[in-house]
């Protein structure tokens, strides 16, 4: 398997319901570091799994839609606990749709997979992996 992989980064606000997260009920501040890993079993006729330039793109994107905003005030988000997990999946959702659109090139449409990864910090991070 071939993998690619591109990076940004996501400053946003939240607040989680659930005494599982303490002090992380209150609005908080959070900056992920964002990589997004495309993968696929065999490279297109260009010899690469994506065009670098085309999926740093489109991750700079999806995640402009999310950053520097208080997601409790974003109707997408009402009543969910907007977790790591959560967003990793929601980049990687929203990378998909790009991908079926067309929007990261023919050459993608030959791909197998993104996995998100979403770096809270240098000792921890999450990840949501999907098939296209």
């Amino acid at each position: 398997m071939f993998s690619i992989t591109v990076r940004d980064h996501l400053m946003i606000a939240h607040s989680f319901r659930g005494e599982v997260f303490g002090p992380a009920q209150r609005l908080h501040g959070a900056t992920f570091l964002v990589d997004a890993t495309f993968r696929r079993a065999e490279l297109d006729d260009d010899n690469i799994v994506v065009d670098i330039g085309l999926a740093t793109q489109e991750l700079g994107g999806v995640v402009s839609e999310l950053n520097y905003r208080n997601l409790d005030n974003e109707p997408d988000f009402a009543n969910t606990n907007t977790s790591t997990e959560f967003l990793a999946k929601v980049i990687a959702d929203r990378l998909a749709e790009r991908v079926h659109k067309g929007a990261l090139g023919e050459g993608a449409r030959g791909l197998s997979g993104i996995t998100v990864t979403l770096h809270e910090s240098h000792i921890a991070w999450a990840s949501y992996e999907r098939g296209l």
